[in-house]
This record gives structure tokens, sequence and C-alpha cells, in this order.
């Protein structure tokens, strides 16, 4: 969740990275960015397999607060967003932002605490891969979205009976956020200078899942084991990757990042894999495959148009 001052084509989790152009030629010392996007990648995924081990110690929604409250507060100090001088629909933006930042995180974690993380993150990536197909608008795009429903039919099985109804269902409500977030995540970074909007988006989501967090886990938020494992989650899958992409992206073209960021479904049942011993059946293989074919050739469609895929926060 993958996060955003700029928007993407494709998945994510989200970066406040400046765009390059898909034209700008490629480096001798590309090998580096890319390590640093795939470490931010894994990082990402691991974090999340992470969150899904705590989940039993402080509850979907317990973990998804103390994720956002962490990110929140590093954010907040490192960027030292100023609080003046912006205008009502600056607010506004900034606000809806910060919701869907936090729906977005609140349904993905609710999915994987029913679903293996593999086909969690190749079903929330439906959202901005339906995003990129419709404002491309070319009949090849066709071909990436039969691509994409072929994979979702062999990730149910035909009818999803090996994956829990309510977990698809998260998953695929958190790929509509992350298809708003994409939306206005652009908007943001338009209106707020550098990482500003995005920590006091963070901030937003963090007091919107607060009340929720509580709820569900009370005094466990407050538990120092919690609290540092919650922390953890954070720097993984927000603070760290945000900051490795970043650097990446000062001489990595933006259609690269794009399609490596299509990897993000494999990236996720690996890790699924490794920490949580999710294995994956060969007809889910296939389709998590499916799905990054689908996403990378809709980024290559963008790319031929000459738009550049501009990569999430």
């Amino acid at each position: 969740m993958t996060t955003p001052s700029t928007t993407t084509t494709t998945t994510t989790n989200t970066s406040p990275a400046a765009v390059h152009s898909p034209t700008a030629p490629h480096r001798r010392g590309s090998l580096g960015p890319v390590g640093l996007v795939l470490a931010g990648g894994v990082s990402v995924q691991f974090g999340a397999a992470l969150a899904v081990n705590l989940m039993p110690r402080a509850g979907a929604l317990g973990v998804v607060t103390l994720r956002l409250l962490a990110a929140a507060v590093v954010l907040l100090l490192v960027c030292r967003p100023r609080l003046r001088g912006h205008s009502r629909t600056d607010w506004g933006t900034v606000i809806a932002f910060g919701i869907t930042l936090g729906a977005m995180n609140g349904l993905f974690y609710q999915a994987v605490a029913r679903i293996p993380l593999g086909p969690a993150v190749t079903l929330e990536v439906l959202g901005p891969l339906a995003l990129s197909v419709l404002a491309s608008r070319r009949a090849v795009n066709v071909v990436w979205a039969g691509l994409a429903l072929a994979g979702v039919f062999l990730l149910g099985g035909g009818g999803f009976d090996g994956l829990d109804p309510a977990g698809v269902a998260f998953a695929l409500g958190a790929g509509a956020m992350w298809a708003a977030y994409i939306v206005f995540s652009a908007r943001t970074g338009r209106r707020f200078p550098q990482a500003d909007g995005l920590a006091l988006a963070m901030a937003v989501g963090a007091l919107l899942m607060l009340p929720l967090g509580i709820a569900e886990s009370g005094a466990k938020l407050i538990d120092p084991t919690t609290v540092a494992l919650g922390s953890a989650v954070a720097v993984m899958s927000s603070v760290l990757p945000y900051t490795l992409e970043l650097l990446a992206l000062r001489t990595l073209p933006a259609s690269t990042f794009a399609i490596m960021m299509s990897l993000e479904p494999a990236l996720a049942a690996t890790a699924g894999f490794l920490i949580l011993g999710q294995s994956l059946s060969t007809w889910q293989a296939a389709a998590i495959a499916l799905v990054i074919a689908a996403s990378m050739g809709a980024v290559r469609t963008q790319v031929g148009r000459g738009k550049a895929p501009v990569p999430e926060a």
C-alpha cells in the first residue's frame, strides 16, 4: 500500500517523488535506483506480512491505527507542514485524501486478515489497473482488461470458493480506494509543496482510524510491545519505501518505476510464503502472473501514447 504526492497508472503502495520523463535516457548506474525500488517493494510487502502476525495481538483495525499514527508522527516531524495560507479547497482536498488513505489501509488490512497476502494484493491492484485502462481509452486495453479478468477468475477458482468472500470484498474495496487515492494524491501534490500534503493526509487518516482502533483493541494499543511492532510496520510499509523511492526517482524513468510497481503481487506472494507460510496453488500463481502482465501492458500502452505513468505516493 501501498503511498503520495503524485499519481500512478498501476499498482502500490506510494512515494512523494518527483516525476521524470519516460524518454529520459537510462543512466549507466540505473542498477542503483532499480535496487532501491525493489528494496522499497520488499519492505512494503514484508511490512504487511509483519502486520498480519501482529493482528492476533491488536486486531486488523488496531494495526492500521498504529501504522498510520506512527507514520503520521514521523512525516509531520520531518516535513513540518505549514498550516496557514491554504484555501478551503486545499483543505478539502487534503481531507478527502486522508479519508481515502485511511479507508484504503483499513479495507486492505481487513482483507489480509481473511485471505492470503498474495491474492489480496492481486485483487487490490485491480483498482489502479482499471483506472489506467479507463483513462487510456485505447482498444488494446481491452486485452489488458481481459487478462486481468482471467487472472481474477483463476484466483477465485471459478467462483472464489477457496477464498473467504468477505476477504475478497475487502480487497476489491481497497482497490477501489486505491484508485481514488491516486486521483486525490495528484490533486494534493499540486496544492501542497513536497510531501506536506502527504503528512497532513496521513494525520487525517490516523485520526479517522483512531476511534475504530480503540473500539476494537482498546488498551492493547498502548502495550509497549504492540506499539513497537506497530511502529516497525509503519517504518517498513510507509517511511522506508517512500524514502527509497524518492531517492530512486531522481534518476529512474517514471515508466520503469511504474512497471516495477506491477511486481507488487509477486512480492506479496513471496512475503506471504516466507513469513506467513502461505503457499499458492498453481492456478493462483498463474492468476497473479496474468494480473502482473495486464498491469505491465497497461503501463507500456500509456508510455506508447507519450504519457508517462506517474509514480504513486
